[in-house]
């Protein structure tokens, strides 16, 4: 077997990115433009010139039987069996270092994204509601000016972090709730399905679910995002009542009522969720 054979046995690449799929890889990388300092770098051991940047990266050896790359925030790391040289590996690198150094891009874009949306918890301060900008403010009476998007909590000035932003989330919740029950109503109908049950969730790494007893589960956190990518998220789960699989008959359900799905399925995987410090 030929040395680039024998290397193209060993490649594995690892999912990495949490709303990714696995088909997205093949596409070849757009140009990279960022200078190698802003790129993620792992607690390396090692470092490789990949198209001229200078990436460090973490190498551990394990009982497995094929290369993986994996990229977090925290870098660039890779697994290799034992037995295979590090020229062997950093020629995997090489094999795969467009793909890397996108991947590092994006990670280095949602790291800022996610900085950029920390909550500052004081008057004037602004998260997103339903896509675009709500500010906060204390005093007076409490209410919601939807006209100025303009939320007026109604608590004095001496209020803490933890009290405000306590306050915030209970009424995000409550706008979610009511929202995704009227979305629900909705494409239910359109896709002819029968839910049992919504209930809020607030979980870190999914944004719903769909059991075959008719019972949805939505992230209260989406109510952050616009509503077509709220639309989405409640079709998505809907149509499994129908298909409970990923199957190209899945996504034909869901294109059904929501026809641009792909499009608003990557404008998801772009957001980044406030960081309230709940």
């Amino acid at each position: 077997m030929s040395m680039l054979k024998r290397l193209a046995s060993l490649l594995h690449v690892d999912q990495l990115s949490l709303f990714e799929a696995e088909s997205s890889l093949s596409p070849p990388p757009p140009v990279i433009t960022a200078p190698a300092a802003t790129l993620p770098q792992a607690r390396s051991q090692r470092a490789l010139l990949l198209d001229g940047h200078s990436v460090g990266y973490e190498l551990r050896r394990a009982r497995r039987r094929s290369i993986g790359f994996t990229v977090s925030a925290e870098g660039l790391k890779v697994s290799a069996p034992r037995w295979v040289s590090v020229a062997d590996i950093e020629q995997a690198l090489r094999d795969k270092q467009g793909w890397i150094l996108r991947k590092l891009v994006e990670q280095r874009e949602r790291t800022q994204r996610l900085q950029a949306a920390r909550v500052v918890w004081a008057d004037g301060a602004s998260l997103p509601y339903l896509g675009a900008p709500l500010r906060l403010r204390l005093g007076g009476l409490a209410h919601y000016d939807a006209e100025g998007r303009v939320l007026h909590l109604g608590l004095p000035s001496n209020v803490t972090p933890e009290q405000m932003r306590d306050a915030v989330q209970a009424w995000l919740q409550r706008q979610a709730r009511a929202l995704f029950e009227r979305r629900c109503a909705h494409f239910a109908a359109a896709l002819g399905v029968r839910y049992t049950r919504l209930s809020l969730s607030s979980a870190q790494t999914r944004w719903g679910s769909a059991s075959a007893s008719g019972a949805i589960r939505l992230n209260w956190r989406l109510i952050h995002f616009a509503p077509a990518i709220i639309d989405y998220v409640v079709a998505h789960e809907l149509a499994h009542l129908r298909e409970m699989n990923h199957s190209a008959r899945f996504w034909e359900v869901v294109r059904s009522v929501v026809p641009d799905y792909e499009q608003v399925r990557e404008r998801l995987r772009d957001e980044a969720v406030p960081q309230l410090g709940d």
